[in-house]
């Protein structure tokens, strides 16, 4: 994820709009001097080529990401060690060690972004989430935000604590995204142990019929299929993965627990 990928980011969705306007503030200082300037709020932008354009929709869902993660983190007014160490984790463990410091740079511009805005209104930063989140609905596929909320709520869970500001936090980020409560519910519960966590992933009530609970997991396997997010990147369809593969075990364990086949 070096400078030159998120200078070709600029040509996807994230152009224009409210997620435009955090991009002129936020990535404009990561950029090269010897970059060619628009003059429209400091970022810049390249060539439109094919390739620039595949870069320009990968880049405009990552930075999405962490637009959308540094609302989530600082839900709680604070700014968590572990949830910032989740996000260089991420950045290392999928673009490789030079990406850390670039990520961890545009999210400090965004929270200084929001201190700058909060001090004029404080519901403005809320007010440019709640865009950027219809930003996003308009330009992603339902299967896309729905890898995008899954990345949200690791954050969220990274400091074994999931607190009530950010449970609301995801479920207002999940609505403005054109998701659900019970998306935010099976996200936070991917990784528990519990046969009620298990539903929770699969998105049935215990009180389900066996055929409820069959339909539930084939809607689920249909809409969080790894495939569905390779147009992103081997890393991002790597992170569905490992999503699909918690669904499985949630299927597991309640199948198992009814004595289903």
């Amino acid at each position: 994820m070096g400078t030159a990928k998120w200078i070709g980011g600029i040509i996807g969705f994230m152009a224009g709009g409210p997620l435009g306007a955090l991009a002129g503030y936020v990535l404009g200082s990561l950029f090269d001097d010897n970059s060619e300037s628009t003059g429209n709020g400091g970022y810049y932008r390249t060539e439109q080529t094919e390739s620039n354009t595949r870069y320009g929709q990968r880049n405009s869902f990552l930075f999405s990401m962490l637009v959308m993660a540094s609302y989530i983190i600082r839900a709680d007014g604070r700014i968590m060690h572990s949830e910032m160490e989740f996000v260089r984790r991420f950045l290392r463990n999928t673009f490789g060690e030079a990406s850390v410091k670039e990520g961890e740079q545009i999210l400090l511009n965004l929270f200084e972004q929001r201190k700058q805005m909060d001090r004029q209104n404080p519901l403005a930063f809320k007010n440019t989430i709640r865009d950027c989140g219809r930003q996003i609905a308009a330009n992603l596929t339902y299967e896309e935000r729905l890898q995008l909320l899954a990345f949200l709520a690791e954050i969220a869970k990274s400091d074994g604590n999931v607190c009530h500001e950010e449970i609301e936090a995801l479920k207002e980020v999940a609505i403005h995204i054109g998701l659900s409560i019970q998306e935010v519910e099976s996200m936070l519960n991917l990784s528990g142990n519990s046969l009620d966590e298990a539903y929770k992933v699969l998105e049935v009530s215990p009180t389900a019929t066996n055929d409820e609970v069959r339909a539930a997991y084939r809607r689920l396997a249909l809409k969080h299929h790894p495939d569905r997010v390779a147009t992103l990147g081997e890393d991002i369809r790597k992170a569905a993965e490992e999503k699909f593969q918690h669904i499985n075990s949630a299927k597991e364990q309640v199948y198992k627990a009814r004595g289903m086949k």
